[in-house]
């Protein structure tokens, strides 16, 4: 399993202008994809807020599954010093459960003397533009279908008392949790010169079809998609969409844009990605695989500093 990484020089940009931003906001918002909430958390985050307190927002939580939403909460809920809720476009008022949460975690703050000062975080094409546009209703943001629309920070006033300072969208340097990455793809949060659709479209088949057969049955009229393997699920799905090439042979690629599209536009049903606990075998074996690799690395850059004499050889002989 190949590793997608995408970190745009901007986002380097956006790194700093959260680090300075942050000593001076009482609550971190993060908004997940409610698709993917593990994947869609910046790891990053926690180290740059230094222990603010969290409000995770699980964005777009019509296109998921509710029974793996009711789970996200729950798991994020028990978090100390964080609060979750859930949100969508189609809600009336979602500033006032922002506006809520947000002073439940920060209750000394508001007034005009210590106005609530919030800065709202996200992965590219999470949906924040969109949420925030939502929440001032006036075109605040801007938003677009693909990763990286916002380029700088703004501050927008909720109330009178609440500022909301709107970042980038910024990934990680580095995505140690392979699933992620595809499921990041996936869902559109990675720019599409990173990674591979056909290969994105067998990881998310490999998944839907363990979980959601029933769903991959029903849009594409297929019968058994549980038993087929993914290439097998992929061909039949190009065959079913009429994506054929000369000689009635399935365009491959074709057929992973299609699969990646219907779950992207949730016509495929609601659905999510990944359950707390399968996020957490995921990180853990991410984790033992990335220490690996830094011991290797280590190894080969001791042996190039011995080598070139840049420090002495250790001795082996130890002492008697």
């Amino acid at each position: 399993m190949a590793m997608i990484q995408w970190f745009p020089g901007h986002m380097h940009l956006t790194q700093k202008a959260i680090a300075e931003r942050i000593k001076n906001i009482d609550v971190v918002i993060e908004l997940l994809d409610a698709r993917l909430p593990g994947s869609s958390a910046n790891p990053m985050l926690a180290t740059l807020t230094q222990g603010k307190p969290a409000l995770k927002v699980l964005n777009k939580q019509d296109l998921a599954d509710p029974e793996r939403t009711a789970l996200w909460l729950a798991h994020y809920n028990a978090l100390p010093g964080t609060r979750a809720i859930s949100l969508d476009a189609s809600m009336a008022a979602p500033a006032k459960a922002l506006i809520k949460a947000c002073f439940e975690l920060a209750p000394n703050r508001g007034g005009m003397v210590k106005p609530m000062r919030v800065l709202i975080c996200g992965i590219p094409n999470v949906g924040k533009s969109t949420l925030i546009n939502t929440l001032t209703g006036k075109r605040a943001a801007k938003t677009g279908d693909e990763a990286g629309v916002t380029k700088v920070e703004q501050r927008i006033s909720l109330a009178d008392d609440f500022y909301l300072y709107d970042t980038p969208g910024v990934l990680w340097p580095r995505i140690i949790v392979a699933k992620s990455g595809y499921n990041l793809a996936a869902s559109g949060a990675v720019g599409r010169n990173a990674f591979d659709e056909q290969e994105v479209a067998l990881e998310l088949l490999d998944y839907l079809k363990t979980h959601y057969p029933q769903l991959l049955e029903a849009r594409f009229k297929i019968d058994g998609a549980a038993a087929m393997s993914d290439e097998q699920l992929l061909e039949a799905i190009g065959r079913k969409r009429g994506a054929l090439q000369g000689g009635q042979k399935v365009n491959l690629q074709k057929a992973a844009e299609i699969a990646i599209y219907d779950f992207r536009s949730s016509v495929l049903g609601r659905i999510t990605l990944e359950t707390p606990k399968e996020f957490a075998q995921w990180l853990a074996a991410g984790q033992t695989l990335d220490a690996q690799r830094q011991m290797k690395k280590d190894a080969i850059e001791l042996d190039r500093k011995i080598r070139f004499k840049q420090i002495p050889r250790p001795d082996r002989r130890g002492s008697r």
